[in-house]
């Protein structure tokens, strides 16, 4: 025992060793293994040295090799994969993918570093700024030294703007309410470049389509008094003439079917549509007028804008029916200032064909395959429409767990035909960048779950979808139907449901009908915010005109419609995310779920398909999915298989700490919990509904996770075990104190592995 702890001590060392970069330095180098810098000042707060010391590590070059624990993992596999000559295959991914190349102290260039720090505090206000670069050694490893001395801080006493009589400077007087220099501030450069980028982006709203930013001219007086300086914003004398001009629009032409290989500017009289405010070139006239009427926002007359040239192109392109679009505005030939627009589109192929082949996971633990073949005309009607046709077929398993061997087969088809418009009884036109769009869907889907029954489901539905901007996103369906029957029950499944009548819901023949409603608005996209959301609310209304025309006040017996008692209630869901950004690579992620459904007249409870379930491997992790509650209340009947317990009420909160281990490995540590309840009280169910001491009946679990992000594919692994289980004896529902790592019941009944593609929020 003690040779081979010996073995293990010698081999670990030997490993550390060898991740520590050094070894195949050359000689007369260093491992350059950072920079130390130091900022003083006692002009200076020291909120304000902090915060420049933290702007200036980020450009001080080069960056060192990652280092963990004293390791330099990434040099340890460059010099692990050795020579690399072709440029694919195994090594060269471990070389570059999982490696990066040593970087020696003689790539540091102290002087140029110096430069850098003087330019970013001059530009900060600091004008008389010290800065000594130095360097040490520490065996094979050498490290950077910078000490920067900041002395006062310049302040803006007055901005000074144009004065002379033209139209231009008046309209660049007009704007300084909204700028963003301000008197008593500290001088910024970089302030100074965003406000003359904000000038030439409200001279572009009022006409001036010639004028750039390049023709302001900032300068800074020093000398103006203690520490302080003016700036005075000018145009340069040799701005040109028309820069100073607002231009209108006068002609819109469209060449809707340009050919980049050949000469299609050559007007043929044949080929020219002349619509409302547009001209429309197209010899084979394959888009009707109307799409350009709701997609472009220049009409004659119209001062050019920058928001009408940017929204008229995202719309263009957001149609998804154009591979290339390009824009030119050309002074016109008429009296006066004017432009004409010229808008180049080249269509892609009216049809197409696909084949998709998914991996795919879900919260109840079940792994599978799925093959999609989707056919789609993109200009069904010559109004840009989009028809699409898709079938599918997949399987899903689940490798171990209550489930296995239970095993799901699906196939079916969906057929859906978008509009890129409101299809209304009235004109309308958003003024967005996004298409509105009209969306038709009819939709058939088989489920077979192998010794236990099928599922057969029809969908339709008809809506309309619109994003007010990249955050803001509606989807109201003006009618959502879904129709779902079963047959070929086994007696294995009519045996569970002798012991859990629950199950028999699962097969009960369902329709749903009624208006859905949806508004999402995310800024999660903008990576340089600290704090960024996700929230979706979705309204679900089902069958309440028709349970009012068919008086349905009964739910013990229940109106119909060609014999299926119809459902009726009605349905609101939250999901609110916020992401904390503490660097590029770690980030705080929460989640909280509230939703409650309301059955009332012709139902006494919800349909299965629209109850809310809880668990599994996007929910609360350390619990199987759909095995907590409903409240306190636990299954104790003998099923074979994982039952499908459901409520009316969810509430579920999430949080997890991601991390940055490696380039393509994120490690988690994560909590969650929750519950959920029934509305009306079920004998069946004790402790199952709602009440007033709900968050002492939820479960809480915890665990540690490793994401594999591909780019392409994200796989999931977690560890998750419980804390809390509300359906234990009061007093015993905190489980912390029973946790055992290293004994074998406790990880059997408690511990759960969790394998899923993508992540949980």
């Amino acid at each position: 025992m003690k040779k081979h702890l010996l073995l293990y001590l010698i081999t670990t060392t030997l490993l550390l060793s060898s991740c520590s970069g050094t070894k195949k330095i050359p000689e007369g180098d260093l491992l350059y293994i950072g920079h130390q810098l130091e900022v003083n000042g006692e002009k200076v707060t020291k909120t304000e040295r902090k915060n420049i010391e933290n702007n200036l590590d980020g450009l001080i070059r080069p960056k060192p090799n990652r280092s963990i624990l004293g390791m330099r993992p990434d040099i340890f596999f460059y010099n692990l994969a050795g020579d690399v000559k072709k440029e694919k295959g195994f090594r060269h991914w471990i070389k570059y993918k999982l490696g990066r190349k040593p970087v020696l102290f003689s790539e540091v260039d102290l002087s140029y570093n110096k430069k850098i720090i003087q330019n970013y505090t001059e530009n900060k206000g600091f004008f008389n700024v010290q800065t000594i670069s130095d360097s040490t050694k520490r065996g094979k490893k050498g490290i950077a030294k910078y000490k920067v001395t900041l002395n006062h801080q310049y302040k803006i006493k007055q901005i000074i703007y144009p004065e002379d009589s033209t139209t231009i400077t008046k309209q660049i007087t007009n704007l300084k309410k909204d700028s963003f220099l301000k008197v008593g501030e500290a001088y910024d450069l970089d302030k100074i470049k965003n406000e003359r980028s904000r000038i030439d982006t409200r001279l572009k709203e009022l006409g001036y389509y010639y004028f750039n930013e390049n023709f302001l001219i900032t300068k800074v007086d020093s000398t103006v008094g203690n520490h302080e300086v003016d700036v005075i914003i000018a145009i340069k004398k040799d701005t040109p003439e028309k820069a100073k001009q607002a231009f209108n629009i006068n002609s819109v032409y469209v060449y809707s079917n340009f050919k980049i290989d050949n000469d299609t500017l050559n007007i043929n009289p044949n080929a020219t549509t002349k619509y409302e405010n547009f001209t429309i070139i197209d010899d084979e006239k394959l888009f009707k007028p109307v799409v350009f009427e709701n997609t472009l926002y220049f009409k004659k007359g119209d001062l050019y804008n920058r928001t009408n040239h940017n929204l008229s192109l995202n719309r263009i392109i957001t149609l998804g029916t154009f591979k290339f679009v390009k824009n030119q505005f050309k002074e016109s030939d008429t009296i006066g200032n004017y432009l004409d627009a010229y808008y180049y589109l080249t269509p892609l192929p009216k049809k197409s064909i696909r084949l998709e082949a998914l991996a795919k996971s879900n919260s109840a633990n079940y792994s599978g395959t799925e093959l999609n073949i989707n056919w789609s005309n993109r200009n069904t009607f010559k109004g840009a429409e989009l028809l699409a046709l898709s079938v599918f077929g997949g399987l899903e398993v689940q490798v171990s767990g209550q489930n296995n061997g239970f095993n799901v087969y699906r196939f079916g088809g969906e057929s859906s035909l978008t509009w890129p418009r409101f299809i209304i009884p009235f004109k309308t036109h958003t003024a967005s960048g996004y298409v509105p769009r009209t969306k038709a869907i009819l939709s058939y889907e088989y489920q077979f779950r192998s010794k236990l029954y099928s599922l057969q489901t029809f969908k339709s539905s008809f809506g309309y979808l619109w994003k007010e901007n990249e955050r803001k996103e509606h989807n109201l369906n003006v009618f959502d139907i879904t129709y779902t029957t079963s047959n070929g029950i086994t007696d294995l499944y009519k045996q569970q449901i002798a012991e859990n009548t629950s199950l028999e819901k699962v097969i009960q023949k369902q329709l749903i009908f009624g208006p859905t409603y949806s508004y999402t608005y995310t800024n999660s996209m903008l990576t340089n915010k600290k704090n960024t959301f996700y929230f979706k609310g979705a309204l679900d209304l089902s069958a309440n005109a028709t349970g009012l025309l068919l008086g349905a006040n009964d739910a013990t017996n229940p109106k119909t419609i060609l014999g299926v008692p119809f459902s009726q209630f009605s349905k609101f869901e939250i999901d609110f995310r916020h992401y904390l950004n503490f660097s590029k690579g770690t980030k705080l992620a929460s989640r909280i779920i509230m939703g409650v459904g309301i059955p009332y007249g012709n139902s006494n409870e919800l349909p299965f398909i629209k109850q809310f379930f809880i668990g599994g491997t996007s929910s609360i992790r350390a619990f199987r999915a759909r095995s907590i509650g409903p409240g306190t209340f636990i299954d104790t009947t003998n099923n074979t298989f994982l039952p499908d317990q459901s409520g009316d009420i969810k509430f579920e909160f999430n949080t997890e700490l991601r991390t940055k281990i490696y380039d393509l490995i994120k490690g988690v540590v994560f909590v969650d919990g929750g519950n959920i309840w029934l509305l009306n009280e079920d004998t069946n169910k004790p402790g199952a509904t709602f009440s007033k001491n709900f968050m002492n009946q939820l479960a809480i679990g915890a665990g540690v996770g490793l994401r594999f992000d591909f780019s392409f594919l994200v796989l999931r692994t977690d560890f998750a075990f419980p804390l809390r289980k509300p359906y234990l004896p009061k007093g015993e529902e905190w489980v912390i104190d029973e946790i055992n790592f290293g004994n074998g019941n406790w990880r059997k009944e408690n511990l759960i592995f969790n394998l899923a593609i993508g992540y949980p929020f």
